[in-house]
This record gives C-alpha cells, sequence and structure tokens, in this order.
C-alpha cells in the first residue's frame, strides 16, 4: 500500500514536509541595507514576515525595516492581526495610533502620539490606525516586531480611494462629508 502524505495547511500557508526543512527556511539576508525611499511617501517598508520567511509559520512572530527619507511617511494603516512594537535606529520619528469607536457616540476617537528618538520604543495595539513620520532633516530607520507571523497591513488612504472598483462617489461624499469633486481629487491620486 502507497503512503500519502497529506499538506498541513496552518494560518492560511501550508507547511512545509518536516523532511524537507532546511536552514535558509530560517534565514532572511538583507535587513542591514536601507530601502528605497524615492516614492511619493518618501518610505520603504521591508517585510520579514511568512510569505519571505516560511519558517516563521505558526510562530506568531515577524519583523519589519522601515526606511525613510527626510519627512518621510509610513501613512496611516492598521495590521488587523497584530500588535507592533517599533524601536528607533536613527532619526526623529513623530508616531501616533488613533483609538476604536467609543463606546459613547458623544466620545472622539482619541489621538496617541509622541516624539521618538535612537532607542525610543513605541507600542501600536492591534487593529489601530498608526502612522509615523521622520520630521528630521536626515533619514530615518526603525525595526519593529509583530505579533503574527502574517500581520497584514491595510493602508486606509489606498484601501478607500484606490480600491478596484472604486467604492461610489455617494458613499464617500456622504462619508466625510465633502463636495464630490473632492473624492474625485482624492481617488485620482490613488489611479
Amino acid at each position: 500500500m502507497a503512503s500519502v502524505l497529506l499538506a498541513v495547511f496552518v494560518n492560511g500557508k501550508i507547511c512545509k514536509d518536516p523532511n524537507m526543512v532546511n536552514a535558509d527556511d530560517f534565514f532572511f539576508p538583507g535587513l542591514n541595507k536601507p530601502g528605497n525611499t524615492s516614492n511619493a511617501q518618501g518610505s520603504k517598508v521591508t517585510p520579514v514576515n511568512v510569505n519571505q520567511l516560511p519558517g516563521l509559520n505558526t510562530l506568531g512572530i515577524s519583523l519589519v525595516r522601515i526606511d525613510y527619507a527626510p519627512y518621510g511617511l509610513n501613512p496611516p494603516h492598521t495590521h488587523p492581526r497584530a500588535t507592533e512594537v517599533l524601536v528607533v535606529v536613527e532619526g526623529t520619528l513623530f508616531v501616533g495610533f488613533v483609538t476604536s469607536n467609543p463606546a459613547d457616540p458623544k466620545d472622539k476617537n482619541k489621538l496617541f502620539t509622541k516624539t521618538l528618538y535612537p532607542g525610543d520604543v513605541f507600542v501600536f495595539p492591534e487593529g489601530l490606525i498608526h502612522f509615523q513620520f521622520n520630521v528630521g532633516k536626515t533619514e530615518a530607520f526603525v525595526f519593529a516586531g509583530l505579533s503574527s507571523q502574517n500581520p497584514g497591513v491595510i493602508t486606509i488612504a489606498n484601501a478607500v480611494f484606490g480600491s478596484d472598483p472604486p467604492i461610489t462617489l455617494d458613499v464617500l461624499t456622504k462619508a466625510f462629508q465633502v463636495d464630490a469633486n473632492v473624492i474625485k481629487y482624492l481617488q485620482a491620486q490613488f489611479n
């Protein structure tokens, strides 16, 4: 009788046959190299999650390096499956996160911010919208650990104004309480 090898599917990834695992499954080179920040935001996120490093599957942890040009921004985004712990290596960053909607509709979402310097650590709780902005005249970079091997990321502006197909003008003009031309302008930035 022939033996049957069944694949084990864990956290959205198929586990590698243990007999085929090697040291390269647990190795990622290059986080010592700055990312290319020549883009509209002036930042580059280099992820090291289960997609780049298969050995992370089931371990509940991942890492990123984020590089910032002077005045570069890692725009408002959220990680639906992870808390992020960020440590500044070089530069000065203004960082913050916004709380989820309060129970009382009369209350407003609260913004927590801090200016960080080399060696400072800041935590962004799971699922909350957060950002980092390089307020310095020099480049900056950080490392951040995330509490999931596959934390996911939703960049707010890209998701709202750059979806395919686009969210209708009726929805966005009512949600943001602005003229349709403002929405069209914002959508054009992401197409």
